[in-house]
C-alpha cells in the first residue's frame, strides 16, 4: 500500500479521484453534514426511469446536494475523456493485448459510487476502468496500467482486465466468474456486521451463466447483502441479446429475488436506484437483482469495430438522444447549478487533467527485467513461507534470498 498516494486534483474547483482512498473519505465526511437547504435541488425523474420486478420502485422525486450532480458530471467527463485516450493509446500501439471501453456506460459507475461508501464493495468484469477510477485509482494508474508501466495499479502486470483499487476487487477477465466472488464479498460484509454491501456487475454476454444462477441461491438463502447488477448494454461482444437470451428482462431473472430495472442512460436515475438498492440489502432485506439498460458507443473491445452487428445509425441515435453526459449538462443548466461558460471550463479542465495524466503515464518505466517481480504478489509482504515450491527445484523461489532455490529434492 506504501504506492498509493493521496493526491488531489481539481476540475473547475472540485476534487477528483486522484488515487485511492481520498474520494471515498472526502465523499463520507461532505454527506455527513447536515446541507443548507440553498445547497439542495430537487429531481423528477421520469417514470421509465424504473421498473420492478416484485418490488415498490424507488421515489421518483429527490433531494441532493449541487455539488453531488457536478460532482457527478465532473467524473463522467474524466472518465469519457480517460477512455478516449485510452482508444488513442491503443491505435498508436503504446497499449497491447486486450482493451475493452465504457465509452457511453459512465453513468453506472459513476451513479453507484456516488451512491455508496468506502465500506462498500464493487466487482465487475472487465470492462472497468471507469469503476477502477471511481473507487480511487488516478488516470495515471490506469493508463500506466494499460501501457504494462511499474507505475500501473496492479505494478503494469495486470493490463486491462486487471485493475484493483480499496473496496474494488477487479476487473476479472473470465467471463461471469466475478458473481460467486461478490456473493462471497457480501457473506464478509455479513459475517463481520458491517452495515455494507457489494455490488457485483456483469454483462448481459455474462448473464446466462451457471455460476450467476448458483450465486443467486446461495445469497437468497443465506440472505446475503448482494446487489447482482447486470450491465445490459444490448450486445455480449457482437450477439444482440435477444440472440443470445430467451429472456431478456434481466431484472427479473432471479426469481424468488426482488428486481429492480434502471435507466442506465441517466446518471440521476442511477444514483437514486444505486442508493435505494444499499438501503434494501443494509435493511436486511437480503439480496437484489439490478439491471442497467445501458449502450457502448464503441466495439466489445479495440479489436471489434462495432458496426458489422449493428448500424451506424443506431449508435447515432444514442449520442444523440440518450448521452450520460449531455443529459446531466441540460440539468445543470435547466436548475441554474452551473452555467453554460462554466460547464466549458470544466470539460476543458478534464482534457487538459487526463492529458497531463497521459504524458505522465508515458514517461514511466515498465517493471524491470527481475525474477523477483514474479514473486511479490503471491503473498502479502511480511507473511511469506521460506520457500515457495515449484515444478521442479530450480522453480524454488526463496524469499529470504529473493533468488532460485536450486534445491535438488
Amino acid at each position: 500500500m506504501s504506492r498509493l498516494i493521496n493526491a488531489s486534483r481539481v476540475i473547475g474547483g472540485v476534487s477528483t479521484r486522484s488515487h485511492q482512498v481520498t474520494s471515498q473519505l472526502t465523499r463520507t465526511l461532505a454527506t455527513s453534514a447536515t446541507p443548507d437547504s440553498s445547497d439542495l435541488v430537487t429531481v423528477d425523474l421520469p417514470k421509465s426511469s424504473f421498473e420492478g420486478y416484485n418490488l415498490e420502485v424507488p421515489e421518483l422525486e429527490f433531494e441532493t446536494e449541487k455539488e453531488t450532480l457536478l460532482q457527478m458530471y465532473k467524473d463522467m467527463i474524466v472518465i469519457r475523456r480517460m477512455e478516449m485516450a485510452s482508444d488513442a493509446l491503443y491505435k498508436a500501439k503504446k497499449i497491447r493485448g486486450f482493451c475493452h471501453l465504457s465509452i457511453g456506460q459512465e453513468a453506472v459507475a459513476v451513479g453507484i459510487e456516488n451512491a455508496i461508501g468506502p465500506k462498500d464493495t464493487v466487482i465487475t468484469s472487465y470492462r472497468c476502468h471507469g469503476f477502477a477510477h471511481m473507487r480511487g485509482a488516478s488516470v495515471k494508474s490506469i493508463l500506466a496500467e494499460l501501457m504494462g508501466r511499474r507505475s500501473g495499479v496492479s505494478y503494469g502486470k495486470g493490463g486491462s482486465m486487471h485493475m484493483f483499487a480499496p473496496g474494488f476487487y477487479g476487473g476479472n477477465g473470465i467471463v461471469g466468474a466475478q458473481v460467486p466472488l461478490g456473493a462471497g464479498l457480501a457473506f464478509s460484509h455479513k459475517y463481520k456486521g458491517e452495515k455494507a454491501v457489494n455490488f457485483c456487475l456483469y454483462g448481459d454476454g455474462a448473464s446466462n451463466q451457471g455460476q450467476v444462477f448458483e450465486s443467486y441461491n446461495m445469497a437468497k438463502l443465506w440472505n446475503l447483502p448482494c446487489i447482482f447488477v447486470c450491465e445490459n448494454n444490448k450486445y455480449g461482444m457482437g450477439t444482440s441479446a435477444a440472440r443470445s437470451s430467451a429472456m431478456t428482462e434481466y431484472y427479473k431473472r432471479g426469481q424468488y429475488i426482488p428486481g429492480l430495472k434502471i435507466n442506465g442512460m441517466d446518471v440521476l436515475a442511477c444514483y437514486q436506484g444505486s442508493k435505494f438498492a444499499k438501503d434494501w440489502a443494509t435493511q436486511g432485506n437480503g439480496p437484489l437483482v439490478v439491471e442497467f439498460e445501458t449502450y457502448r458507443y464503441g466495439g466489445h473491445s479495440m479489436s471489434d469495430p462495432g458496426t458489422t452487428y449493428r448500424t451506424r445509425e443506431e449508435v447515432q441515435h444514442m449520442r444523440s438522444k440518450s448521452d450520460p453526459i449531455a443529459g446531466l449538462k441540460a440539468v445543470l443548466l435547466e436548475k441554474n447549478i452551473a452555467t453554460e461558460e462554466e460547464i466549458k471550463k470544466y470539460d476543458k479542465a478534464a482534457r487538459k487533467y487526463v492529458d497531463e495524466q497521459v504524458a505522465e503515464a508515458e514517461a514511466d518505466a515498465p517493471p524491470e527485467a527481475r525474477m523477483d517481480i514474479l514473486f511479490e504478489d503471491v503473498y502479502v509482504p511480511g507473511s511469506e513461507v521460506p520457500v515457495l515450491r515449484g515444478r521442479i527445484s530450480d522453480d524454488s523461489w526463496d524469499f529470504t534470498k529473493k533468488d532460485f532455490l536450486n534445491k535438488v529434492y
